[in-house]
């Protein structure tokens, strides 16, 4: 038995808190009873609609995947392009991505049917930590990337501090590779971080997220989350959000 507000926020549908909110609107029904207590528990076997429409209920599954350069972080485009759901045809579950990432940047991308899970690791202020590696035109000075650390003010606003750190350069050819660390998750952010401070990424890659890494695997390539790395997972988001509580 879980509570009523839990099992539709799995489904995908909202939040947990909005559930809830729609809960004492007397928008849910279960077994064709309307619901308004939020202590309710519901089995699997129970019928839930939530404002006149059925919830469907599924095994949740949890998968890293390595999104390459050139496919769109979404079900389906309008336009024909390549999306991150191709790559899970052979699930029987209906999945999607957590977050995004931009159409020409590769790495590490979640993909789940749990609806709660994403809501929770997508929220801006849990500050789970996102590694990139970027292939930079030029090569930054110590300066430079301490502004980085530091916060760079951007169209939307001041950058929370971060972790920078060359990995290599190229003095003849004038190119370097960053290591940067961010908690945050803005269109475009890790580009127009280091635009902002005079250089160009010229490829860009999300090596790590949370406690998951894409160590061992191929552009193009999934595995599913061990029931250890999901609960790890959980458990920082949580965290993250006991803190902004206390």
């Amino acid at each position: 038995m879980e509570r009523l507000q839990k099992v539709i926020a799995q489904a995908g549908i909202t939040s947990r808190r909005k559930a809830e909110q729609l809960i004492i609107e007397a928008k849910v029904k279960v077994n064709g009873e309307l619901v308004t207590e939020l202590g309710t528990k519901v089995s699997p076997s129970d019928k839930i609609e939530v404002e006149g429409i059925p919830i469907e209920r599924e095994e949740k599954v949890y998968y890293l995947f390595y999104k390459p350069r050139g496919v769109i972080s979404a079900v389906d485009d309008d336009k024909g392009r390549k999306v991150v759901t191709d790559y899970f045809q052979e699930i029987a579950e209906r999945v999607y991505p957590v977050g995004r990432l931009d159409y020409d940047t590769s790495g590490l991308l979640l993909v789940t049917n749990d609806g709660e899970f994403a809501n929770l690791l997508m929220h801006p202020s849990f500050e789970i930590k996102k590694t990139y590696v970027a292939k930079i035109a030029g090569i930054p000075s110590k300066q430079e990337l301490r502004k980085l650390e530091q916060g760079i003010k951007l169209e939307d606003g001041m950058t929370a501090p971060a972790s920078a750190k060359m990995l290599s350069l190229d003095k003849r050819k004038q190119k370097s590779i960053v290591e940067l660390t961010i908690h945050e998750g803005r269109n475009r952010q890790v580009r127009r971080m280091f635009e902002a401070i005079g250089y160009k990424v010229q490829k860009l890659r999300r090596e790590s997220f949370g406690t998951l890494k894409l160590k061992g695997m191929n552009a193009g390539e999934k595995r599913e989350l061990t029931p250890h790395e999901v609960k790890q997972l959980r458990a920082l988001a949580q965290n993250g959000e006991k803190g902004l509580r206390q």
